[in-house]
């Protein structure tokens, strides 16, 4: 039940997050959420939520920091 719970939770954020990017920053910052956010997921499934998360937020903020507008545009990001 809590996993199902958690993944149920990560989904809802992960696609509130979805549709930010307009700057490197934005980018960066959405993609490093929603990294975290599988991250922790995947990790919770093999008994590591955490390193899960780290790995996840590294690893998305970095994708979401070397893309530009053109190649990928979600629109304006819910925090602006």
């Amino acid at each position: 039940m809590n996993r199902i719970v958690l993944a149920l939770t990560l989904a809802v954020s992960a696609s509130a997050l979805a549709a930010c990017g307009s700057s490197t920053g934005d980018r960066a910052i959405s993609g490093g959420s929603i990294g975290a956010g599988v991250g922790a997921l995947g990790g919770f499934l093999v008994g590591a939520p955490l390193e899960g998360a780290l790995i996840g937020g590294a690893v998305g903020a970095g994708a979401g920091a070397l893309t530009n507008e053109k190649n990928i545009n979600l629109g304006k990001p819910i925090w602006r």
